[in-house]
């Protein structure tokens, strides 16, 4: 009985072309891999969370990052990331002196994610994440928000910031704008693009319309930088 070539069969093996079925089993075991990290990464704090109001975790760029950080820097009081994912934007805000930093975040592997990259900077003991629904958390003391949702949300958002953000108050929404608000300063292009909208108490419902102080500090409202 011969014995087979072992570079002869590697040779065989590259020049060999998969065929249906190979292809199949293929893509049904990358689908599967995929379906692993949905559940394990993603779909865990989505269970407890209606179905309208779910909204995928999509890193923020660093160029992103450092967006929202221009349109925040030097303000005082309490910074929170709503849906904070890796807590990145949390730990950059914490280092620019932004503080206390606060994310929230619903699923339990990326707030343990959070903590970890926060451990590795030097910083658990001084940055917060925190896993709790953002529709539930209450932001009556929070004065910076920074905001990376999907635009079907945004209008309910727009309620609640609305509702329980104090007057001065600064929200940086990143990727897309709050439908119905006025921004104070868009920063950036494209994806990387990100809007400021200050806090102002005017008429019965308390509308966040732009206020006089915010062209001091951020010059032209509505001023694009690239």
């Amino acid at each position: 009985m011969e014995q087979d070539d072992p570079a002869e069969a590697l040779t065989e093996l590259r020049e060999r072309r998969p065929g249906p079925l190979e292809l199949l089993q293929v893509a049904a075991g990358s689908g599967l891999a995929v379906y692993a990290v949905w559940a394990l990464l993603l779909q865990p704090g989505f269970r407890r969370v209606p179905l309208r109001l779910q909204v995928p975790y999509v890193g923020a760029s660093a160029r992103q990052v450092e967006h929202v950080l221009s349109l925040l820097r030097g303000r005082p009081g309490k910074t929170v990331d709503l849906g904070s994912g890796d807590g990145r934007i949390v730990l950059a805000a914490h280092r620019c002196g932004l503080r206390p930093a606060v994310g929230y975040e619903l699923n339990p592997w990326l707030v343990g994610l959070a903590r970890l990259r926060a451990w590795r900077a030097g910083c658990a003991g001084s940055v917060r994440y925190h896993r709790e629904d953002l529709w539930k958390v209450s932001l009556r003391d929070c004065h910076n928000v920074s905001v990376f949702l999907a635009p079907s949300v945004l209008p309910l958002l727009e309620d609640k910031l609305q509702a329980e953000l104090p007057a001065g108050a600064r929200v940086v929404s990143g990727r897309f704008p709050l439908p119905t608000w006025q921004p104070v300063a868009v920063v950036g292009e494209g994806l990387d693009r990100v809007w400021a909208y200050d806090i102002h108490r005017g008429g019965p419902a308390g509308q966040a319309v732009p206020g006089p102080s915010s062209a001091s500090v951020l010059g032209t409202p509505n001023s694009q930088n690239g």
